[in-house]
């Protein structure tokens, strides 16, 4: 066969190729529900917190494609059998129209059908964008109907082996003002709450993580912040890596564990999808991180 004639048999290929990824992308991978898990060593953990098995989970979006009320379910039950010390919930539960509206699946029946998650310290959740535009309020008492804490710039403590960790839900970026409002909003919160030990941060967007460079916020006591919101950019392509991430830093924060100026993010790439229907290569996850400790302490 000559090269001329070859090229429309690459053409053919390549078109049933693309296809191929794109029915993947929508019918397979959204419906997936993968257990990723990490051993990350925290440069500024406390000691009596190594081996600290943390569960996260992130952008449930209920309602997006492959996020029904049966992938709810299995998401507790998944969570249930992976022997957790703390999980944490990081926003984006809704997942809303375009128009900003309405929500594709009622709070009440995420209530209903995420209720049950267990783990030896509690299961605690933040807030995202998405649940922001529905409406903080409505999301927050959903959950608390489940029987989970949410934390909307509060400061919770856990003991372990007698010494203290304080969780510290912070409030989604996005509805801050400014970066400034951010650092006054960190030391208001921590003056009020009080006590002593490392800070176990959940925020929705990873970006906020950048801006704690930048005012040195929590100072000496920032032990690990662990995020959601990018998705993963929910498509991942070889060479090219994810070419959206919903971040103004771009792939800087995309997924997993990442270490900047000695301190620790954890960044996971969620349950459902937005925007686009679609994943690729980045399938739904729970992600199981096991902290082990790199500070002197």
């Amino acid at each position: 066969m000559s090269p001329r004639k070859k090229i429309p048999v690459y053409a053919a290929v390549i078109s049933v190729a693309a296809v191929c990824c794109v029915l993947y992308a929508y019918f397979i991978e959204p419906q997936r529900l993968v257990v990723n898990e990490s051993e990350i060593v925290a440069e500024n953990w406390d000691k009596a917190y190594d081996g600290f098995r943390i569960v996260a989970l992130s952008d449930i979006h209920a309602g997006s494609n492959g996020v029904d009320n049966a992938k709810l379910r299995r998401v507790v039950e998944t969570v249930n059998s992976l022997d957790a010390d703390l999980v944490v919930m990081l926003g984006d539960f809704v997942a809303t129209t375009r128009d900003r509206k309405s929500v594709l699946v009622p709070m009440s029946e995420i209530t209903e059908n995420l209720k049950g998650m267990r783990a030896r310290y509690g299961v605690f959740a933040v807030l995202g964008n998405h649940d922001g535009w529905h409406g903080d309020d409505a999301v927050a008492s959903g959950l608390e109907k489940a029987g989970y804490r949410v934390l909307q710039n509060q400061i919770v403590t856990i003991e372990r082996n007698g010494e203290r960790l304080r969780i510290f839900g912070m409030k989604d970026h996005l509805q801050l003002n400014s970066w400034y409002t951010f650092d006054m909003m960190v030391k208001h919160t921590v003056a009020q709450a009080g006590g002593d030990g490392k800070f176990l941060v959940l925020e929705h967007s990873p970006d906020m993580f950048d801006v704690m460079h930048y005012y040195k916020s929590l100072g000496d006591d920032f032990g690990l912040m662990i995020a959601g919101h990018t998705h993963g950019g929910q498509i991942w392509l070889p060479v090219i890596g994810s070419p959206i991430v919903p971040s103004s830093l771009g792939q800087r924060y995309n997924r997993g564990h990442i270490r900047e100026k000695g301190r620790d993010l954890f960044v996971t790439t969620g349950i459902g999808t937005t925007l686009l229907p679609f994943r690729f290569m980045m399938p739904p996850e729970i992600a199981v991180i096991t902290v082990r400790s790199g500070s002197a302490k």
